[in-house]
């Protein structure tokens, strides 16, 4: 029985990116054909946001690099789901050239809040990588495609250790000042706990960041992505990221481990009586078909309890 907190909002966005981020380091290639049922099931349980994949070289992420194929075969799916958004993540000029090739409407960029990991990530300084994204941003703009910027090591880098709240609201507040119309603050390597996310949010605050321009993105390798969500939520944060099925990591951090499970952070919202618009038992059944797919059990919480019985 859903039980009201006071302080919390109404309803949450969930921005799912299971098929992008959940994906991207799966060590053996899921089938085009895979992923767009994947897509397609998710956009039928209620999801209004699923990022579909990215325009990163091949080289660079192999599972992606079927992001040409992958697109067509979901034309038709914003028809039958009004309001759903797909938007996919470019890193360059020619990255935003390919979507806009294919009609895409929703872009993301990804940058860093550390010198270390922009460096493995990018190839380039955290301020170069913004520059870079400059006329993507600007040029998507003037294509009336709007940019979600990704921040990520906001809370901890695994070379450089904690990152200061004054250092990611810089490299934020230059991201949103590009023309990014949402800020998506990622725990990358999963080390955030709920009074750091409450100090960061209030650091944005201070900043003149509206916290209605910010999303979260929370790993779970300590066990607290459900508690910093709570946490973002308090603080007035209403977009949360998730991955069906707890699906994800970052394959340029090898301590990272998967993102928020979105069934976990459903059963959550829809117990404080929260809406999302989300069909939990129909999202449950399709990360069970995906992890048939992938041949492995889910590592969500919800969907282990939920699939096996012994909840509901």
């Amino acid at each position: 029985m859903p039980v009201r907190a006071e302080g919390l909002p109404a309803r949450v966005r969930i921005h799912e990116v299971g098929p992008r981020d959940g994906l991207q380091n799966e060590s053996s290639l899921v089938p085009v054909e895979v992923k767009a049922e994947f897509i397609t099931r998710l956009a039928a349980a209620g999801l209004g946001t699923v990022e579909a994949t990215s325009f990163v070289h091949p080289k660079w992420v192999p599972q992606l690099a079927d992001a040409e194929q992958l697109m067509p075969r979901l034309d038709g799916l914003t028809e039958a789901h009004p309001g759903l958004r797909l938007p996919v993540l470019v890193p360059n000029e020619r990255g935003l050239d390919r979507a806009l090739e294919l009609g895409v409407t929703d872009i993301a960029v990804f940058a860093s809040a550390t010198e270390t990991f922009a460096r493995r990530n990018l190839n380039r300084s955290a301020g170069e990588a913004l520059e870079m994204f400059r006329p993507v941003v600007q040029r998507a703009g003037q294509a009336g495609v709007p940019t979600r910027g990704y921040l990520s090591m906001c809370f901890g880098d695994p070379w450089e250790g904690p990152v200061p709240a004054a250092q990611v609201v810089d490299f934020g507040v230059r991201l949103l000042e590009l023309g990014c119309t949402e800020l998506s603050l990622g725990d990358t390597i999963g080390v955030a706990t709920a009074g750091q996310v409450t100090e960061l949010l209030a650091a944005f605050d201070r900043a003149g960041v509206p916290v209605g321009r910010i999303a979260v993105h929370f790993h779970d390798t300590y066990g607290q992505a459900l508690a910093n969500t709570l946490a973002a939520l308090r603080c007035g944060v209403t977009t949360v990221d998730a991955s069906a099925g707890g699906l994800g990591g970052c394959p340029y951090a090898k301590s990272a481990t998967g993102n928020l499970a979105t069934e976990d952070l459903v059963w959550m919202l829809h117990g404080l009586g929260i809406e999302t618009g989300v069909d939990l038992r129909a999202l449950v059944a399709t990360s069970g078909w995906m992890a048939g797919r992938l041949g492995r059990p889910s590592p969500s919480r919800a969907v282990q309890a939920l699939l096996g019985g012994t909840a509901g």
